[in-house]
């Protein structure tokens, strides 16, 4: 199990007063975080060769194999699952992506270290849609009500008793490491794959983008997967929860839409 830290110095959603930009969650800022972790593998799988010989079999996973990585990761002493449900490291808190090598040798086991969250619940008292819940071995996340599915995930309209509760977030969310205290003193990536290229952008120049503008803007980061469709979307909630009178005349573009999912939200937003 392997971690590549992904934090950097610009700021949370928590405080960052941008109030007419639209939030995307901090992974999202940079490259693709797959491929990034992939390249990564490749060369450790490339040292265990030399090491073993060319007999080893190997498969890299990096959110491409039914594996719960963040399992298999606390059991290897990389950290533990927080009542926010991610991975946390005490030195370096819980912005890291996670990948595996499965291989054909024995290695030496890992141990899980302790809970170290003790009674704090920042997580989940910050939570807008109040998404983390107490389950039978631990809380987790509901993701019918997570801000990371609604604006990620879910391909069809968002319910509208939900969608006051994402704010201005359009891809992801980050509230809930945002407040962890193991993250208030995280370190730094020196990765540039990591460095942002969009972390709140303006919401007007958001909903004025074009399908070919959207992926030559965002085709090479994670934000793709919310798909061109759902990406304005998002862009609509956030504007009807942002309130500003200068969304209406982009909301109304919006709310003629061809696209029923876009138009649908935009009229909401603009009821808003």
């Amino acid at each position: 199990m392997v971690a590549t830290l992904y934090n950097t110095p610009w700021p949370d959603s928590t405080g960052s007063g941008l109030d007419r930009r639209g939030w995307i969650s901090r992974y999202a800022w940079g490259q693709d975080y797959h491929q990034v972790l992939r390249r990564g593998l490749v060369r450790l799988d490339a040292l265990l060769r030399q090491r073993v010989g060319e007999g080893l079999e190997s498969k890299i996973c990096v959110d491409t194999a039914p594996l719960l990585e963040r399992s298999y990761a606390r059991m290897a002493g990389l950290g533990w699952i927080g009542k926010n449900t991610c991975l946390i490291n005490q030195q370096s808190g819980s912005w890291f992506f996670l990948g595996a090598l499965m291989v054909s040798i024995e290695l030496e086991a890992g141990a899980p270290p302790p809970d170290r969250c003790g009674t704090c619940t920042r997580c989940i008292g910050a939570c807008p849609t109040q998404a983390i819940v107490p389950g039978p071995l631990g809380y987790t996340v509901d993701s019918r009500l997570c801000i990371s599915y609604l604006t990620i995930e879910l391909r069809g309209s968002v319910p509208e008793d939900r969608r006051a509760g994402i704010g201005r977030h359009i891809f992801g969310c980050d509230i809930c490491q945002d407040v962890c205290p193991w993250n208030w003193r995280a370190p730094i990536t020196s990765d540039p794959a990591f460095a942002p290229r969009h972390y709140a952008p303006p919401l007007e120049e958001l909903a004025a983008l074009h399908e070919t503008a959207f992926h030559a803007g965002f085709g090479a980061t994670p934000v793709a997967r919310a798909r061109y469709s759902g990406f304005l979307r998002n862009v609509a909630i956030a504007m009807g929860n942002s309130g500003p009178a200068k969304f209406r005349a982009p909301l109304e573009k919006l709310a003629a839409s061809a696209d029923p999912l876009v138009a649908c939200h935009a009229a909401w937003a603009l009821r808003r």
